[in-house]
């Protein structure tokens, strides 16, 4: 089968991930800046990253005919430091015309606090002033509803922001309906962990059906497969899902919505 991974974060997977990617089918990949498992210590280390994401990390997956795509920004835990965000916003017009870049993410929230919402909203003007894509973290857990709920207002709140060019990620059954109802897309993430399984990705997809959702893995660094959308697909063909049906949701639905920038090309 094909599919698209539109959210993984491949600097910290190896090359047999890309193999075992592309063996099963995987037509593009797509990587938000994210945090590192670590704080760093300053712009420059965020400098380095985007050269990382924008140069590097391309031509690593080029050698397995994967053509890899990425977003920028500071993360959400990183920008409690309001002084460090501000110098990394100020870089990040640099790399935007780097012909990989798709827009800014993962922006978003992590303890909802009032630096992260400070930031978020800085990055929602960057967006709108440079005619971005926005790719949205949702907080984990306990935080998820209240931080989805400040996210949508966030957004909703700056005229310029068109909800059908804004994906929020990691969804789950009790955000996803706000998050379509608002008219943003919807990621459903298939983190062992902390986000959904298979099993929970497909009941959401049955009840809310596939208009403007898209899976992923967010594979890291962390317990996590670079082959959950795959899987995924499986689990849709065992309850009975069409191939078309599959094919939209883990191929065509994720295309459709980063052509929205012109640089994401298929072969």
């Amino acid at each position: 089968m094909r599919y698209i991974e539109p959210h993984g974060h491949m600097v910290s997977r190896t090359t047999d991930d890309y193999e075992k990617m592309v063996l099963a089918g995987c037509a593009a990949v797509c990587e938000p800046a994210f945090w590192a498992g670590f704080d760093r210590s300053g712009v420059e280390g965020f400098y380095d990253y985007f050269c990382q994401l924008t140069d590097y990390e391309p031509k690593r997956a080029a050698r397995f005919g994967l053509p890899h795509y990425c977003w920028l920004c500071i993360n959400p835990k990183e920008s409690e430091d309001v002084l460090l965000a501000a110098g990394v916003l100020e870089i990040i017009p640099q790399f935007m015309d780097r012909p990989n870049v798709l827009g800014i993410g993962e922006i978003g929230l992590n303890k909802n606090t009032r630096n992260e919402i400070q930031i978020l909203e800085r990055h929602i003007d960057l967006a709108a002033r440079h005619d971005q894509l926005i790719l949205v973290h949702t907080p984990h857990l306990e935080d998820k509803f209240k931080g989805t709920r400040l996210i949508l207002d966030a957004l909703q709140a700056d005229k310029r922001i068109n909800p059908g060019r804004v994906i929020i990620d990691h969804c789950e059954e009790h955000t996803i309906e706000m998050v379509l109802d608002a008219g943003f897309w919807a990621g459903i993430t298939l983190y062992p962990e902390s986000k959904t399984t298979p099993a929970r990705a497909v009941d959401m997809y049955e009840l809310y059906g596939q208009q403007n959702i898209w899976l992923n893995s967010a594979c890291d660094w962390g317990k996590s497969d670079p082959l959950a959308v795959p899987k995924t697909a499986l689990e849709m063909r065992r309850r009975g899902h069409s191939t078309e049906t599959i094919d939209k949701l883990i191929f065509q639905n994720p295309a459709r919505f980063m052509s929205q920038n012109p640089r994401f090309q298929l072969k």
